[in-house]
């Protein structure tokens, strides 16, 4: 009874396993889902739009000439303290403090070191400083402080200004806009000298003529 009850199980287990052989399985499909969005983004053709001309770059008169004008150099800055007085005007003269140092760090230049540590005064856009000053108080405020990242091109130029100022020398300034207006600053008179002893006049001896002062001299214009 026992070996006749567990054959037909023995059969039934080999046929079971003889057709899981024989049988081809299907290979399992992952299904696939197509983005509408995708296949669209696939299709379409990117175009490249070329920007408008400016105007301004073709004025009349002018040879046509296609293509977006590209900025040779820059002057950066950053503004360290906003001012709370006047904006800055262009045709002003400004009076100004100013440090200026290399890149490597070096200082060459300071109102702050100059005798009595006064600012220097000059007319702006008058092209009597190197060209980042004549363009980098440009929306400024009296009171205002900025620091200039000035290229070499806006400088000194290729030649520098040996021996302080190397060839193609990119400075750094920290400037401060003490105060602007339409006339130059009046100077400081110089301090008057210490008087001398007054020597009795000889009965008879002509009065002497006294010596004009020597007018004070405009403080320079250029960083040195």
């Amino acid at each position: 009874m026992t070996l006749r009850s567990s054959l037909p199980l023995f059969l039934m287990a080999a046929t079971a396993a003889a057709q899981t052989a024989t049988t081809p399985k299907k290979p399992a499909t992952t299904p696939t889902h197509r983005s509408t969005t995708a296949t669209a983004a696939t299709k379409t053709t990117p175009t490249v739009t070329t920007p408008e001309a400016n105007p301004a770059d073709n004025p009349p008169n002018v040879p046509k000439v296609e293509g977006t004008p590209k900025p040779l150099y820059a002057l950066r800055y950053i503004d360290t303290q906003i001012g709370t007085g006047d904006l800055a005007k262009s045709r002003q003269f400004y009076t100004v403090h100013y440090t200026g140092w290399l890149t490597d760090g070096t200082k060459f230049d300071s109102s702050h070191d100059h005798p009595g540590g006064e600012p220097i005064s000059f007319p702006y856009g008058a092209r009597q400083v190197i060209p980042g000053w004549d363009t980098g108080f440009e929306g400024m405020h009296v009171g205002g402080k900025r620091r200039l990242y000035i290229p070499y091109q806006l400088a000194y130029g290729e030649a520098g200004r040996p021996p302080v100022i190397p060839a193609k020398a990119d400075l750094i300034f920290d400037i401060e806009l003490v105060s602007q207006s339409d006339t130059p600053p009046q100077p400081k008179p110089a301090p008057p000298a210490p008087d001398k002893p007054s020597e009795p006049a000889q009965p008879g001896a002509a009065p002497q003529p006294s010596t004009p002062e020597k007018p004070a001299t405009a403080p320079e214009t250029k960083p040195q």
